[in-house]
């Protein structure tokens, strides 16, 4: 039996990841160097919320509380994407590129104040000899909002962008190659920094984080070359629609509304526990500080099972609200196992309620984005609007998660262990189960709002995915 060359390429585009990602606009090289901004980004999330959090806090003895209001500055201003998504859009300049110019403020903003960053910060931690008392906080505050504002143009625009140039058929696997990417970028970052860091000092840090500053200049850069078309037009930017007549359309429009509240309140539902999950395995299950570690590991690999489940589902031509609401479900089964494993001490629950977290997580974000490219496609308000509003939505509802779970865990718990819900609730566990049972709650409030959301879709009939098949392309090796 002899071997065509077209078996073996057949062969080779059902077993390598993301392999027919491509088409003949937008080559699968091309493509994997654009989502060398999504490594940048997610390089940005780590040193923002992981590393500089720890350090600040740790090694630099900054009170925790200022620590927080920091790391809640590039959430506050997320509703700005919208902004410059409508922004990238409707520009039009000499040149001829209206993505490519944000793109590029986007990465000076992000290095700017990955830049400044580590002297902000050993200003704040008390090392001043001259100067203004609050020099540090200001410094810091200017750090982080010139970083958020980089990371929320550059994610925007960079996703506008490859919306602008995937085409119906290939646009899920685009979505599934940019979401891990993000998760790369974030897994690679975080485990490269922590290497270099642990030897710590200040002129380390200086190092580390400024080195962060030029990588993310470099990679933006090389995945923004030559990625978008040049369209000379010599009009006017008066004629373009201005942002507030495009957000009367935009919240007037039930489908794209629908969509946004979807986002919201999934990502809420989901956020919620991040930053109790690790203290719940160890306070209330007695778990070691290496066995709570491994559950990013857990839920890492729930979210590659939400990708491999989209694939096969594709192949059924299940559509990505059937993926979002099985999501959503598989999403109260982890709450609910994370709960049960309290009063049974049965840990292989809590880990397992993990798994089936990462996968909702992972699958109810790559089917809402999908959603959205789709959206962006079939309206005229442009995909950097509709992009950046899902993003601002994502971004909200994660950063008000993560705070009223905390704020809510200590607020019951303190209710609880001095005795007003009764001798049966006083316990370190109650807080943590009510959050876990608040965020079963915003799982049903979303599926109600997708429900709505799927009625519009069936409506305006908007298809998010026109391949016959997905393949084993979109499952990262």
């Amino acid at each position: 039996m002899i071997i065509s060359k077209e078996h073996i390429f057949k062969i080779s585009k059902n077993i390598l990841p993301f392999s027919d990602a491509g088409s003949t606009n937008f080559s699968l090289f091309q493509l994997l160097r654009l989502s060398l901004f999504q490594i940048s980004v997610g390089m940005a999330t780590v040193m923002l919320a992981g590393t500089l959090n720890r350090v600040m806090i740790v090694e630099l003895l900054v009170p925790a509380s200022l620590v927080a209001i920091m790391i809640a500055i590039p959430v506050l201003i997320a509703p700005l994407r919208t902004f410059y998504g409508h922004k990238s859009d409707t520009y039009k300049s000499f040149i001829g590129w209206k993505r490519i110019p944000y793109m590029w403020f986007g990465s000076l903003f992000q290095f700017g104040g990955l830049a400044i960053m580590p002297f902000a910060i050993i200003i704040l931690s008390g090392d001043q000899t001259v100067g203004p008392s609050w020099a540090g906080e200001v410094l810091v505050a200017i750090a982080f909002l010139f970083t958020g504002i980089g990371m929320h143009i550059t994610q925007t625009v960079g996703l506008a962008l490859a919306a602008d140039r995937a085409t119906k058929e290939n646009r899920p696997r685009v979505v599934a190659l940019l979401y891990f990417m993000f998760l790369f970028g974030m897994g690679i970052s975080a485990v490269v920094i922590g290497i270099l860091l642990a030897d710590f000092s200040k002129l380390r840090l200086i190092q580390v984080v400024q080195g962060s500053a030029v990588l993310t200049l470099i990679l933006n850069l090389v995945a923004v070359w030559r990625q978008e078309q040049i369209i000379i037009n010599q009009q006017k930017n008066d004629k373009s629609e201005k942002f507030f007549l495009s957000w009367k359309k935009f919240i007037s429009d039930r489908k794209t509304n629908s969509l946004i509240w979807v986002v919201f309140w999934g990502t809420l539902a989901f956020s919620m526990q991040d930053v109790l999950l690790e203290p719940y395995g160890g306070q209330i299950l007695g778990l070691s500080v290496s066995e709570t570690t491994n559950l990013t590991g857990v839920w890492a690999l729930g979210a590659l099972l939400g990708l491999a489940l989209a694939a096969n589902n594709s192949k059924k031509t299940v559509s990505s609200v059937s993926n979002a609401m099985t999501a959503l479900l598989i999403g109260i089964v982890g709450f609910s196992a994370i709960i049960f494993s309290s009063p049974m001490q049965f840990p292989f629950l809590y880990f397992l309620g993990t798994l089936f977290i990462g996968f909702g997580t992972g699958l109810f974000s790559v089917s809402l984005l999908i959603i959205a490219m789709a959206l962006s496609s079939k309206t005229n308000l442009g995909s950097g609007f509709i992009l950046g509003s899902w993003g601002a939505a994502q971004a909200i509802g994660a950063g008000l998660g993560i705070a009223v779970g905390g704020i809510l865990r200590d607020v019951v718990n303190k209710i609880a262990l001095s005795g007003y819900l009764g001798s049966t609730f006083e316990n370190n566990s109650i807080g943590y189960i009510f959050v876990y049972h608040l965020e079963i709650l915003f799982i049903f409030i979303t599926l109600i709002v997708l429900g709505m959301l799927s009625q519009e879709i069936n409506k305006r009939k908007i298809k998010d995915h026109d391949q016959k098949s997905f393949g084993l392309t979109e499952i990262p090796s």
